[in-house]
């Protein structure tokens, strides 16, 4: 059960064990506390007619593992434990419709920042959220500009792991946006294309054709973003990923942010610029009632994204 006051529920699954959510600590000596050696997921669980079902829950685990692999982190658990965990996980803090979030962090009680060998970690932790840019900007669309802050280059770090490190670019992103007046920043990568959002990938519409940036311009590789691409090809539309120069952004007929938080979120403004008619258009809603509807299982699960999380499953 969460409390609505604070946030916290009751339990959360740390390395194969539901322990209360007070107990779940780690020593302010530990890695990840000063080198930001964590790498996590971003889920979520709805509620459909039959209960609770997590959107995607494999595809996450297996990208759990894959920044893993690329940080040098040895993860303990298979994707099929990590997705029993987080069912019981759920199911032990007596919710269906939440956000989840799992994650491996380097903790110990030795400094320096050589990795290897550091105890890892891995946690899994869930809450209810609502939609990440607010209802207002779901319904009605977000304003964004675009940064001064770029995404990573090739060479720097690598971008295709969900690392808790690389986001304090985002942090910065996110910072300036809202302190100019916006709800989200675009990001352009290391030679001045279109990169993501702060925390989303993003997609433009132009005469019917969807454009995203390719996994090469400093994107996360996004699973809301694959998401999209599927269900744009099965109502008939053509995906274009391809390098995208700012200036798009300001001549598109709509653009939408995408990720688990944010879900589909449309763009009504760039730079304070009107997208197209600066109001959600036609491809954006389209896509929305049909991400929305399999994932609240409305629509029928042709794809087989939905786990389902069994009432009965609680551990006490």
């Amino acid at each position: 059960m969460q409390d609505r006051a604070s946030g916290k529920t009751a339990k959360i699954w740390r390395d194969g064990a539901l322990v209360n959510w007070e107990d779940a600590n780690i020593h302010v000596i530990s890695h990840v506390a000063h080198y930001g050696s964590s790498v996590f997921e971003g889920v979520r669980s709805y509620q459909t007619p039959n209960g609770g079902a997590v959107f995607r829950l494999r595809d996450h685990m297996r990208r759990l593992h894959d920044s893993c692999r690329i940080y040098r982190m040895p993860m303990a658990y298979s994707v099929d434990e990590l997705m029993q965990a987080t069912v019981e996980t759920i199911a032990a803090n007596d919710l269906t419709a939440c956000y989840i979030r799992p994650i491996a962090i380097r903790t110990g009680e030795q400094m320096g920042f050589y990795p290897i060998g550091v105890p890892v970690e891995t946690f899994i932790i869930c809450w209810t959220w609502d939609t990440y840019l607010g209802h207002q900007a779901y319904e009605e669309g977000a304003d964004a500009c675009v940064s001064s802050w770029r995404r990573a280059a090739p060479d720097t770090f690598p971008t295709l792991a969900k690392a808790g490190g690389n986001y304090l670019n985002s942090q910065l992103s996110k910072i300036e946006a809202r302190q100019d007046g916006y709800h989200e920043a675009i990001t352009l990568d290391s030679l001045g294309f279109v990169s993501e959002g702060s925390g989303e990938n993003l997609f433009l519409v132009r005469d019917n054709v969807l454009h995203t940036s390719p996994i090469a311009a400093g994107i996360l590789h996004g699973i809301t973003r694959d998401t999209v691409i599927r269900l744009s090809r099965d109502l008939g539309y053509e995906v274009r990923e391809q390098n995208i120069p700012r200036e798009m952004l300001y001549l598109a007929d709509e653009v939408f942010f995408c990720g688990t938080a944010a879900e589909i979120t449309p763009v009504r403004t760039v730079d304070k610029v009107p997208v197209g008619s600066g109001r959600p258009g036609p491809v954006t809603r389209a896509l929305q009632n049909e991400f929305m509807g399999i994932a609240k299982g409305r629509v029928p699960d042709r794809h087989g994204w939905l786990t389902p999380v069994p009432v009965a499953a609680a551990v006490r």
